[in-house]
């Protein structure tokens, strides 16, 4: 059964407005109480940190560590996500 096509839009939706509330545009310790949660554990605020911190020459701390494991662990689901997707019959549609 083929996804709908409203999901598609709504996680570009999601993940893009998430990308505003992370730390692209600012610091997430100078944020709101209720927003900071949502901006220090998202996979994007890891690797903004540190590609901040290695542009601007700053520390990164362990958000180098942390953007390699979100990276590695989107790769990985994307990957058995499309071996999934490539393994169904296609008869079946």
């Amino acid at each position: 059964m083929p996804a709908p096509t409203y999901i598609v839009p709504g996680i570009l939706m999601v993940t893009i407005g998430s990308t505003v509330i992370g730390a692209a545009v600012s610091v997430s310790t100078d944020m709101a109480e209720g927003i900071r949660p949502i901006a220090e554990y998202q996979p994007f605020t890891p690797v903004i940190e540190t590609l901040r911190g290695l542009l601007l020459g700053t520390e990164i701390g362990h958000n180098g560590w942390l953007a390699v494991g979100w990276s590695l662990a989107l790769a990985v689901l994307g990957y058995l996500w499309s071996k999934s997707l490539f393994r169904r019959d296609p008869a079946a549609r």
